[in-house]
């Protein structure tokens, strides 16, 4: 037959020349109540031209079953020339991450490539414990190419959510710019609670919410397309604001699922060194009072801020959310910019005293002078963090991250990107951040791109690094490999609660350290954070009395 196959976890990425491919061994998932389980049958087709294959599921669980292709998109900056030695590849090329539908033609049989399909089964809540038989029977026309089978065990407990915020930052001007809709349209907002509702349904809990047009990498002088939930009207000096969109915007991330809220700095980013562009009606116009020119330490801008967080407030207080929201001051300020960074911060720190304030930093001596209540540390800084811990500790990485640490570059392994569930958990981090969740600028915004065919952000950031989600043609996210990955990841930190909770957090801890794990420095393969799942599986049914037999390793 001119056809293979072969079953693959979700930690695999299987490139078109089958170098990368590690067959599963193991062929029982196992999951809790409400968590998607994932695995791949990676296939390889030696006809002559073009075919196309179809596939049926046969089992109980049927209607859980999602299968999508894995397809190659153009990475034409994979990673830095700094780098460690785990990276898949290096060079420029196609590698798999985008999943997408199977058309009603099939799935593609490409001659001499080594493909995939992806497999996820949700386990919805209301699912009866027990074993289920998935067989999936891969055919071309009516010759049977492969017929794969797993056990897919649902276990008696309900997966716990995630304990802590974890924000993927949502850039909702590059979706007005993409399918190029009015912001605050009807079709903007509709497009917007898609890819908010995906964020969620992958464990996203936290979004940055725009107040203002956020400042975030965008060329000094430059500026993004406005996105600026709150009106602002001003006459002789005084402010009056204008909540609608901005109470829209929190009952649809509600409604969503979203549990905690991020607002937009309120300073420009790399130093608070000016304001973000804020615009206001004023003299009977819409126009920018305040944005890069602006001191950012000015008294004009300070008695702006002192009026706006004083309404801003008492509108958090009436929806319910102010416990559960956070304000941020300015994106990764450096030492030089300390002195900048200061005199923002005290212009602010009266009205936020009692407000919870993050910014993303790498430096602990920043830190010690007070002027971060809680720290985002870069998870290759974190270390100083750990030795003298704050009450309070988060962690991030971005594209400068490229180096021993978790992250989820394209041509990253899977196991990299997955880890970060294990690592928050052991070292009890407060919540995780990233930048980028739908990012479609270049760096700077100096222009959009197509994610299609640009996951670099212009030749600047390891692909993969600014947006885990493409802009599907119907206005809903097309799914990546790195999103399921991230899901896997905060999907393991909700069991090892689960297991916490049965038992005791020095049970979970035994079971992670039968190996080291720390930041820059854990397993290098995938059996790893199979294994352990599995382990935390058993022990799980264990304590809920079953007396079935629950395989943990598999050597068939």
């Amino acid at each position: 037959m001119d056809f293979q196959s072969m079953l693959v976890s979700s930690l695999c990425k299987v490139f078109p020349d089958g170098t990368t491919i590690e067959q599963l061994h193991c062929r029982r998932l196992t999951g809790l109540k409400g968590e998607t389980l994932s695995f791949q049958i990676a296939y390889h087709w030696n006809g002559e031209s073009i075919e196309y294959g179809r596939i049926d599921v046969l089992s109980p669980l049927r209607n859980a079953v999602h299968i999508r292709m894995v397809e190659l998109v153009p990475c034409e900056y994979p990673c830095h020339p700094k780098r460690d030695d785990g990276y898949l590849a290096v060079n420029p090329g196609m590698y798999p991450d985008r999943l997408v539908e199977i058309p009603e033609w099939g799935f593609p049989l490409i001659p001499g490539q080594w493909r995939s399909l992806w497999v996820t089964i949700e386990l919805a809540e209301p699912m009866k414990a027990g074993e289920y038989p998935v067989k999936l029977l891969l055919k071309k026309d009516e010759q049977i190419l492969c017929e794969p089978q797993i056990l897919c065990e649902v276990l008696d407990l309900p997966l716990p959510k995630l304990p802590i915020p974890h924000t993927e930052w949502f850039h909702s001007d590059c979706l007005a710019q993409y399918y190029q809709v009015d912001v605050f349209s009807e079709r903007y907002w509709e497009i917007t609670e898609a890819f908010i509702q995906e964020a969620v349904k992958h464990k996203c809990n936290m979004l940055l919410t725009p107040v203002f047009t956020p400042p975030l990498d965008t060329v000094v002088g430059g500026e993004r397309l406005t996105v600026q939930l709150v009106d602002v009207t001003v006459e002789e000096g005084l402010y009056t604001f204008g909540f609608d969109n901005f109470h829209r915007w929190i009952k649809m991330a509600l409604t969503c699922g979203i549990e905690y809220f991020e607002i937009s700095h309120l300073f420009s980013q790399w130093g608070a060194i000016a304001a973000p562009k804020i615009m206001a009606y004023k003299n009977g116009r819409y126009q920018q009072i305040f944005g890069w020119e602006t001191d950012a330490a000015g008294e004009a801008y300070r008695e702006f801020l002192h009026q706006f967080l004083t309404a801003l407030k008492k509108e958090l207080q009436a929806s319910g959310i102010m416990e559960r929201t956070y304000f941020h001051i300015s994106d990764e300020p450096q030492m030089e910019q300390i002195e900048s960074f200061r005199k923002a911060w005290e212009g602010v720190a009266k009205d936020l005293q009692d407000c919870k304030v993050i910014d993303a930093l790498s430096d602990y001596a920043f830190y010690k002078e007070g002027l971060i209540r809680q720290p985002v540390c870069a998870l290759d800084h974190i270390n100083p963090f750990l030795e003298n811990r704050p009450a309070h500790l988060w962690g991030y990485y971005c594209t400068a991250q490229c180096v021993d640490v978790s992250n989820r570059f394209i041509v990253l392994p899977g196991y990299r990107t997955r880890i970060l569930g294990t690592q928050l958990y052991k070292y009890q981090l407060d919540g995780f951040l990233h930048w980028g969740y739908n990012f479609y600028n270049s760096q700077f915004s100096r222009y959009p791109i197509d994610p299609y065919r640009c996951t670099d952000a212009g030749w600047a950031f390891c692909s993969g690094d600014s947006f885990l989600v493409y802009p599907g043609r119907d206005g809903h996210p097309e799914s990546s490999i790195r999103l399921m990955l991230m899901d896997e990841a905060m999907t393991d930190y909700c069991a090892f609660i689960a297991l916490e909770q049965l038992t005791g957090r020095e049970k979970v801890l035994e079971l992670i350290n039968v190996q080291k794990v720390t930041f820059d420095d854990y397993p290098q393969d995938e059996s790893y954070l199979l294994d352990l799942r599995a382990r935390v599986n058993q022990e799980i049914k264990n304590l809920l009395g079953s007396n079935k037999s629950f395989v943990t390793k598999c050597d068939h």
